[in-house]
């Protein structure tokens, strides 16, 4: 795991790679999925959620349509203090893992459309009609019968 200082000029410093880093190279990490932490140089304190939370307003105040609306900030500082705090916290991580499984799956599926020839395609919707045309064929014959 990559252990990041925090200095308290708000410097941050990799000790894995022994360099400075600004909160555009911690947010790569993210998008990476490397696993880091960010510590208080004197104290050893865990900053990392404090460090997350001031990439996620900068990308908030960056112009673009913001992720997190006004409504869902007040409804989420409603629940600080609350008996639901923990529940809704894992609440949104499930949810949130779902939304990309679920995401995954679309893609996934998008790349195969796209990935099959016109020909194939063309082959397996005629094959999707005729099943459905024998289907209703069939039920129709049985409703014949029976009268």
């Amino acid at each position: 795991m990559r252990i990041l200082k925090k200095y308290p000029n708000r410097r941050l410093y990799d000790t894995t790679d022994s360099h400075f880093v600004t909160l555009e190279d911690v947010k790569q990490l993210v998008i990476k999925h490397d696993e880091f932490r960010v510590e208080d140089s004197k104290t050893g304190k865990d900053l990392t959620s404090a460090v997350l939370l001031q990439i996620i307003s900068e990308m908030e105040d960056s112009g673009k349509e913001a992720l997190l609306t006004n409504k869902l900030l007040q409804q989420l500082i409603r629940f600080y203090g609350s008996g639901m705090q923990g529940l809704l916290s894992q609440y949104l991580e499930h949810s949130l893992a779902a939304f990309l499984d679920q995401q995954d799956g679309l893609q996934r599926q998008m790349r195969q459309l796209l990935d099959a020839s016109p020909m194939n395609m063309l082959k397996k919707i005629s094959e999707q009609n005729i099943n459905f045309m024998s289907a209703f064929a069939a039920a129709g014959n049985q409703k014949k019968e029976k009268e």
